[in-house]
Parts: structure tokens; sequence; C-alpha cells
């Protein structure tokens, strides 16, 4: 499940039961806007790129996605066949002394945020 460098999502999604559904925790300063994900289509050059303040990144493959669901043009949604990058604090964190804090009081003021950025990549032309 190391994503530390490019590698297709599908190439190693059939050694994790399920599909992913896993949070990352991103090694950077506690509230510093760093880069938590890329992700590119080789094929179309389309890029996504997320950035956040959040310590963690929660990666989950559409993993329930049965085929009932249907989109643009009656495509059919079958498992897999979307993803999703949910920054946030790590699972479990009130109950985990260890993990970034979690717990807003009143009066305090909760602010993070995520940046979600889109572009193509030039390709190169045979």
């Amino acid at each position: 499940m190391d994503f530390t460098g490019f590698h297709s999502i599908g190439e190693r999604i059939g050694q994790v039961k399920g599909g992913y559904d896993h949070n990352y925790v991103l090694i950077k300063k506690e509230k510093e806007l760093s880069l938590a994900a890329t992700i590119e289509d080789p094929m179309s050059g389309r890029e996504i790129s997320v950035l956040t303040t959040q310590p963690g990144v929660q990666f989950y493959s559409g993993n329930f996605l049965d085929g009932t669901i249907k989109g643009k043009e009656g495509k059919v949604y079958k498992q897999h066949y979307g993803m999703c990058l949910e920054t946030q604090h790590f699972p479990d964190s009130p109950n985990q002394p260890a993990f970034p804090n979690t717990i807003l009081r009143p009066g305090d003021k909760f602010k993070e945020i995520t940046v979600y950025k889109f572009g193509v990549n030039q390709l190169e032309k045979e």
C-alpha cells in the first residue's frame, strides 16, 4: 500500500482485501499547507493534486460500487470505478493520545485548508 512513488491504483488493488479504504499519514509540519497526493492519467494527461493542512488523507477506491448506479450516458459504475481522496485527521484520534488532537471545545475555531488543483500535462507526441 506504499504510494510514496507513482503506481497505477489498479496495479496492486487485488492484494488489498476489498480495495483501498485507508488513512495515510502525511509527513509534514503541523498546519503547513503541503502536497498530500497527485493522481495522473497517463492516457489523457489529466492530473489532480491535493494540498492540505490536515495531517492525513483517506484513500477510498469505490469498494462498494456495485453496478446499480449509472452515470453520464448510462455508464454503469462497478466496484473500483471511482475513488476519493478525503483529507482528515486520523481515525480514532480522540482515543489516541499520540495522534493530533481533534477535540473542539466551545468557543474554539476549527480551520483547515484543502486545495484540489486540476490540470493537464502536455503529452509527448510520437
